[in-house]
């Protein structure tokens, strides 16, 4: 007799949330896993990315966090300095993180990420890659999904499906037809924010006493200034040091289209960090002239929805996020678990009911999204909060910073206490098996 493993899922997108998601669901039993990606390879690329406990749970689960781990460095503190003068505004100790939420906070190479992800699904049978084959059109949301895919050699084709899980990124293709479908539009917020992101190799670093101090130690680091910081910390075993900037948007902003990135200027990039402290020069120095990306910071209006029929959104798909809090992969893998969780509820005599499908979408969409939501818009805070120029509330901050979180609480979220408890504890997969059916209940 069929049940809920006999469902034909399709996966729009193999990054970070769409390797997940085709995870989640072969470890859940579904024997038709397709997942179709324009690029033809994976090709690893990017910069580094921190791995906090409520991802590595998931991680851990899905049979992939062991080989990952092995290049990780496990955190156990940030130092928090001012920008221009290095000196130390806070010192925040982490060195419980297992015994907190059963799971260490690591950061990594995302390649390292994304390639333990990508050998976990190699090892599923039920997982078929697509790779040069680009999702063109969503011909038909419901009853059948039916999809037009545009291979980069030969014609084009149709696919059906009884789900579709569009993790197609922040310039999601699903997501614009989707709404477009329902009379709706996603609207873009601008953030006003760009970013350059830097990796540099121990032997550039390891002449210098200071920078090879920083590139050994455990120790994620941030120099915060008006309108701009910059976050460190050793990735791939500490081989590399990784660097990830926040700044005003001078180059996007005047742009006539949506540009996502443009090569950046080493001369541009040293005078926007000008008045920062020599400790921070002498790393930006040794970027090689013609290697320097700027990223533009995107994010969107909260969507009305993001279930239509039998498609659902995942991750930057629908809710892109700014960098502050780290957790913009975390969220779109832990989505990912959760529509695996949720989808293998549908019983075997609703396989073929629309109705069923959707609402069981929709759950997903209820359990989701008000915590994303929650920690998208703290990120903002955040950003606004290390921002800050000179005035009172920039006082009021540093006097907090100097707390060093005893009172539970610290004005860079990604380090404060009370945010990590509320998002390293949570449990999402525990949370879908603990309110599906009374959130399903409440579906008309």
């Amino acid at each position: 007799m069929a049940d809920f493993r006999d469902l034909k899922i399709v996966v729009i997108g193999a990054g970070m949330g769409g390797l997940g998601t085709a995870l989640a669901f072969a470890k859940k039993g579904f024997k038709d896993i397709r997942v179709f990606e324009n690029a033809s390879n994976l090709g690893f690329v990017g910069a580094g990315i921190q791995m906090p406990p409520n991802v590595v749970r998931v991680l851990d689960r899905l049979g992939c966090w062991e080989e990952i781990e092995k290049e990780a460095t496990d955190v156990k503190e940030t130092s928090i300095r001012q920008g221009s003068t290095n000196v130390e505004l806070a010192h925040v100790y982490m060195p419980d993180m297992r015994e907190k939420y059963g799971y260490p906070h690591c950061t990594g190479h995302r390649a390292s990420l994304a390639g333990g992800l990508f050998n976990g699904c190699k090892k599923e049978p039920a997982i078929k890659f697509f790779f040069s084959s680009r999702v063109a059109k969503i011909d038909s949301f419901s009853p059948k999904a039916v999809l037009t895919i545009e291979p980069r050699e030969g014609p084009p084709y149709q696919v059906e499906a009884d789900i579709v899980l569009a993790s197609d990124g922040i310039k999601s293709v699903t997501r614009t037809q989707m709404l477009a479908e329902l009379g709706l539009v996603s609207e873009e917020e601008d953030t006003g924010q760009a970013a350059y992101r830097i990796m540099l190799k121990r032997s550039e670093m390891e002449h210098d006493p200071e920078l090879l101090e920083l590139i050994e130690s455990d120790t994620v680091v941030r120099w915060i200034g008006e309108k701009r910081h910059i976050i460190a910390y050793p990735v791939d075993n500490k081989q590399i040091y990784n660097l990830s900037t926040a700044q005003p948007d001078t180059h996007f902003a005047s742009a006539t289209n949506a540009t996502y990135t443009t090569k950046g200027s080493k001369k541009t990039m040293l005078e926007v960090y000008g008045d920062f402290c020599p400790l921070v020069h002498r790393m930006l120095d040794l970027v090689p002239e013609g290697e320097v990306c700027e990223w533009k910071l995107r994010v969107y209006k909260k969507l009305p929805t993001w279930v239509h029929g039998s498609v659902a959104l995942v991750g930057d798909a629908c809710h892109p996020t700014l960098p502050h809090l780290s957790q913009g992969a975390a969220m779109a893998i832990e989505d990912g678990a959760v529509l695996a969780e949720c989808v293998s509820r549908i019983p075997a005599d609703k396989l073929n009911d629309p109705e069923t499908i959707t609402k069981t979408l929709k759950v997903y969409e209820l359990l989701r999204k008000p915590h994303t939501s929650a920690l998208v818009d703290l990120a903002t805070f955040s950003g606004r909060t290390l921002h800050l120029g000179e005035g009172k509330a920039k006082e009021e901050r540093d006097r907090l910073f100097k707390e060093n979180g005893k009172s539970g609480s610290v004005p860079d979220k990604w380090a404060s206490p009370d945010v990590q408890k509320m998002i390293y504890s949570h449990d999402c997969v525990k949370d879908a098996n603990e309110r599906f059916d009374e959130l399903y209940a409440t579906l008309a």
